[in-house]
């Protein structure tokens, strides 16, 4: 049934209480598909439910972010240049075979959902690797879940089976165009990635795209006709990630000029598109720094470490042996949100990166580990 233009007023005014963005995103998909309109009410009152849990947890002591990066896998079919899963030790031989189980992943959401947790992001390696990764959209249907996927591996039954579900988006990682793709990802991996951009857009699947901005394709992203295209595609969400040269390789990160630049051109873009555009480092600048460590999220590797983010490898805790709710409580993660100088990028995509002697001080005091050792 085709819900009523009252019926969506009343859910764009609803969410215009969360994020002016999120309401334009969510609010132009619903036009798209109607039937999404009671589960993405339902989305919206447990957003606000979780946003007075995680408050009366802090009042404990206890800093739980809105966000969790849940790393379901060390595998991936890949092996793109400059890879952040590969470079901090996710895709390591020392990871092999020791991902958490897909129990075991329910019962950290199951965890993670009792203290206020509301969306989750679902990285790698590949996501899709993992069989039956999707069920967990049906165990939880009160809350988000993104994939990031490179998009070569998802087949058509999973296609099938994201359009009955309304708590799905789909994030597909490219460079740019073909050749900016290829270079980075690999032969074909362009062709194989817009098709499924086109495939979602078909099926009125939530879907986005996933960037890293860097020298070679920043200036490609500053041209309104490469976003306007994806648009047209049926995309109803972009993330900017600068580059972190997480292998000391800094040939490819922005310069300050650069960064402001391409910066000046994202504002430009939430003005006058309707999809929802987050840019980091940029956006986190407006939250008083980095955002990990709980602040706004926190990331959780494939054996199930506990971990500032994922361009970080060091860990307290381990949750195969602790609960999230110790972990989230740890001195490691309170210790970098209460230094602010951690939290300064020091003109670099990435705070921990630029404050890497002070972190492995940290890491000394407070008895961590690195998360593959």
């Amino acid at each position: 049934m085709i819900a009523k233009t009252s019926n969506l007023g009343y859910l764009k005014n609803f969410f215009s209480n969360i994020d002016s963005y999120i309401t334009r995103a969510i609010y132009s998909s619903i036009l798209k598909k109607p039937s999404s309109y009671h589960s993405m009410v339902r989305l919206a009152r447990t957003y606000l439910s979780a946003r007075t849990v995680r408050a009366s947890l802090l009042v404990e002591g206890v800093k739980v972010p809105p966000i969790l990066i849940l790393g379901v896998t060390s595998s991936c079919n890949l092996s793109c240049k400059g890879c952040y899963a590969a470079a901090t030790g996710t895709l390591a031989p020392c990871m092999k075979n020791k991902s958490l189980s897909l129990k075991e992943w329910e019962e950290i959401i199951n965890q993670a959902t009792e203290l206020g947790v509301f969306g989750f992001i679902i990285a790698g390696g590949e996501p899709f690797l993992v069989q039956d990764v999707l069920s967990i959209c049906t165990s939880f249907k009160d809350r988000i879940f993104a994939f990031f996927t490179n998009g070569t591996m998802l087949k058509t039954k999973d296609l099938k089976r994201l359009k009955k579900l309304h708590n799905a988006i789909i994030m597909v990682s490219i460079e740019g165009d073909q050749e900016l793709t290829n270079q980075r990802r690999g032969h074909g991996v362009y062709e194989k990635a817009i098709s499924l951009i086109s495939s979602l857009n078909k099926n009125k699947i939530m879907s986005g795209v996933s960037i890293t901005i860097n020298k070679l394709n920043y200036r490609y992203w500053m041209q309104q006709k490469n976003l306007d295209d994806l648009i047209s595609n049926g995309i109803k969400l972009a993330f900017f990630l600068e580059y972190v040269p997480v292998e000391n390789d800094s040939t490819l990160m922005l310069s300050n000029e650069e960064r402001k630049e391409f910066r000046d051109i994202i504002l430009r873009y939430r003005r006058k598109n309707k999809i929802l555009i987050l840019h980091s480092p940029g956006d986190e600048e407006l939250k008083g720094g980095c955002v990990s460590a709980g602040r706004s999220f926190a990331y959780i590797t494939p054996r199930g470490d506990l971990t500032p983010c994922p361009v970080s490898n060091i860990a307290t805790h381990n949750l195969k042996t602790s609960s999230l709710k110790e972990g989230l409580g740890s001195p490691l993660f309170s210790i970098i949100r209460e230094q602010d100088y951690l939290l300064e990028t020091e003109n670099s995509p990435c705070a921990l990166f630029s404050h890497k002697k002070e972190v492995d001080e940290i890491l000394k005091k407070v008895n961590g580990y690195y998360t593959c050792s």
